[in-house]
């Protein structure tokens, strides 16, 4: 039986290279130009005087075509900018200085900026990881840390860093909870640095092999999907009145006790248990009512 294994990848390398100075260049190929020139005339004005003038003419000719051949050979590079060379299908280098450069005419020029890139995902709509449907976004800050790789490895790196980016915050939002964790749970809501951290590193394992380096994930946009957010705008609002309350019964609780113990420490009135419970209901009302709170003066006795 036959089995056919597949091929192993070699993943490229950045090889720093260096190019001619194009000034330099710039007065050759001038003079070649010139030499051209002046063989063209020599070769005209030769064979008009009825001399051999062939050989001049030749040689303007193979000047001529030296010196095309030579300026298709100058290039400029601005700050934060590589050129990879590539020789007839073969890699020999990346150019990573700025300036004005001369290389062999024949060799592939492949421009690819380094300077820092943002990438203001759409949002995209998917389920946390309690399965409730919600509205996440992103903005990744990238450049390119290896040409060799963002060219060869890849079939088109700025696609690749759209697509692996919208596909980590997928995977990122359905791992974490909206809100609402348990106990010490990192959420989407609630954990804004750590979950940024972790989508960056994610990002950084996803993009590392095109040669892409993640300066800064975080995300812009978090929200419950329109179909539900209605209900789950209600539970944050119930949630918020039990935990309101909750203080107001603890504080209401607190006051009642300080009072007891200040009037039976001071001595201002000697209250019995049922005179007691009274004075707690009536506190606990005033404290804890969600309205003013209007006194009745009783003129008669507790016990009547």
């Amino acid at each position: 039986m036959n089995t056919t294994e597949d091929p192993v990848r070699v993943r490229s390398r950045e090889l720093p290279v260096s190019a001619a100075n194009g000034w330099l260049l710039l007065l050759v190929t001038a003079g070649l130009f010139a030499a051209a020139v002046w063989s063209l005339i020599a070769a005209i004005l030769a064979l008009g005087a009825g001399g051999e003038g062939g050989w001049l003419l030749g040689a303007a000719g193979v000047l001529l075509v030296l010196a095309i051949t030579s300026s298709c050979g100058f290039f400029t590079l601005q700050p934060n900018e590589a050129a990879v060379l590539i020789l007839f299908g073969a890699y020999r280098g990346s150019v990573g200085d700025s300036g004005f450069f001369w290389t062999n005419p024949f060799n592939k020029r492949v421009k690819i900026s380094r300077r820092a890139r943002n990438l203001n995902g759409d949002k995209l709509k998917v389920n946390d990881k309690r399965g409730n449907p919600i509205e996440i976004a992103a903005v990744v800050v990238w450049r390119v840390q290896d040409t060799a790789q963002a060219c060869f490895d890849v079939d088109n790196y700025e696609h690749y860093v759209a697509v692996q980016s919208e596909s980590a915050v997928r995977h990122l939002a359905s791992g974490y909870a909206y809100d609402e964790g348990e106990h010490d749970e990192v959420t989407l809501r609630g954990g804004s640095d750590a979950v940024s951290a972790a989508l960056r590193e994610e990002l950084h394992q996803r993009l590392e092999k095109a040669g892409v380096h993640v300066e800064e994930a975080r995300l812009t946009h978090l929200a419950y999907a329109p179909e539900i957010a209605q209900a789950m705008l209600r539970r944050q609002q119930a949630e918020a009145v039990i935990a309101a309350r909750q203080k107001i019964v603890h504080g209401a609780v607190s006051m009642v006790d300080m009072a007891l113990k200040e009037l039976a420490e001071k001595q201002v009135v000697h209250l019995d248990e049922e005179r007691k419970a009274a004075m707690v209901s009536n506190l606990l009302v005033v404290l804890c009512g969600d309205s003013e709170v209007h006194p009745v003066v009783n003129a008669g006795t507790l016990y009547n």
